[in-house]
């Protein structure tokens, strides 16, 4: 059936395509389209994605068993009998029920229950309501490991005047005795004061998601930074230099590849047809822009000096560009920004 509708009466070779004669060509010179460059400038996420309560019941789990089958190791090779160190080791590891690991609560990795080492329902408020405070998952939050870690990196016993190891108990006595004298150093926050601020101008919110850049021209709906190809450029190299005459030369940038990751096309404007004038005439060009991405890995944004016009700029996730741009630029764009 398809070859009969294909057969014509010409027996030389033809090559035609008949199906496709009737349609303009669509090039970088056709009139009613100016060919544009845009730039998907973003961040990467710099910190691991939150996690869910599985992945933090899970990850206790893992450390649990960890506890129970890795063979103890040898605490008087690390540990001289009867010192000031071997002293602090003891009264941590007794309040530990004896595990070796700082973080699993009150779990006994030895002995007739140790093979009870998965983390159930009702004890995740195992550590009281302090530990129940971080969250649903009581001791399995990572806030409260953290805590319970820098709580135990806290010393414990000192060197009395005697030469024996001495107790010192929290707020006794414990700048007067040496003890807890040297600063505990705590990981920073996820959440940045640019994320109490609500700052989004700043590159350092948002930790766990891709941040985007984006323009505001002086008429219109926030954009990607784009802009008209000129002499002999390709995409790749209008790319960096469209983003150069945006944000400046104070940003450490690197543009991907050299294929378009995505398109969004403007459509022309023509004059109405009247019984005096039935060709409509082209009143302002449409554009294609292609959109290449690229990488911030230093620097920050400045448009005192851009040649565009821009007015503002904003380094937004993919959720915060939804309420900024227009309901058909958002059509073309969301399938190319990333989910994280």
């Amino acid at each position: 059936m398809a070859a009969t509708a294909l057969k014509t009466d010409d027996t030389a070779p033809n090559s035609t395509l008949h199906h496709l004669s009737n349609l303009q060509p669509i090039s970088s010179t056709t009139a009613e389209y100016i060919p544009k460059a845009g730039i998907l400038l973003s961040r990467a996420p710099i910190l691991t994605a939150p996690q869910s309560s599985f992945e933090k019941a899970f990850y206790f789990y893992q450390k649990r068993l960890n506890e129970r089958l890795a063979m103890p190791y040898a605490r008087y090779f690390y540990f001289k009998k009867d010192t000031p160190a071997d002293t602090d080791r003891k009264i941590k590891e007794r309040e530990r029920n004896w595990t070796a690991a700082r973080e699993l609560g009150g779990y006994r990795a030895y002995g007739e229950e140790a093979w009870n080492d998965e983390l159930l329902s009702e004890e995740t408020s195992a550590a009281g309501e302090t530990a129940k405070a971080f969250g649903k998952m009581g001791m399995a939050e990572p806030k409260y490991l953290l805590d319970t870690l820098v709580k135990d990196a806290r010393v414990r016993a000192v060197e009395g005047k005697d030469g024996a190891a001495v107790e010192v108990k929290e707020g006794e006595g414990e700048v007067e005795m040496g003890a807890g004298e040297s600063k505990i150093e705590k990981p920073l926050s996820r959440f940045t004061e640019s994320d109490k601020k609500n700052d989004v101008t700043r590159l350092d919110r948002q930790l766990t998601r891709t941040l985007y850049l984006l323009v505001k021209p002086a008429k219109g709906s926030w954009i990607f930074p784009q802009g008209s190809l000129e002499g002999k450029e390709n995409l790749h190299q209008a790319a960096e230099r469209i983003l150069v005459q945006t944000g400046g030369v104070n940003m450490n940038t690197w543009i991907i590849g050299h294929v378009p990751v995505g398109h969004h096309t403007l459509p022309p404007r023509f004059s109405k047809t009247t019984p005096e004038n039935p060709t409509p005439q082209l009143e302002s060009p449409g554009s294609k822009t292609f959109f290449m991405k690229g990488r911030i890995m230093a620097g920050q944004a400045d448009l005192s000096a851009n040649t565009f016009g821009y007015t503002d700029f904003k380094w937004l996730t993919k959720e915060e560009i939804r309420k900024h741009v227009s309901t058909r630029y958002w059509s073309y764009v969301q399938n190319m920004l990333a989910d994280r």
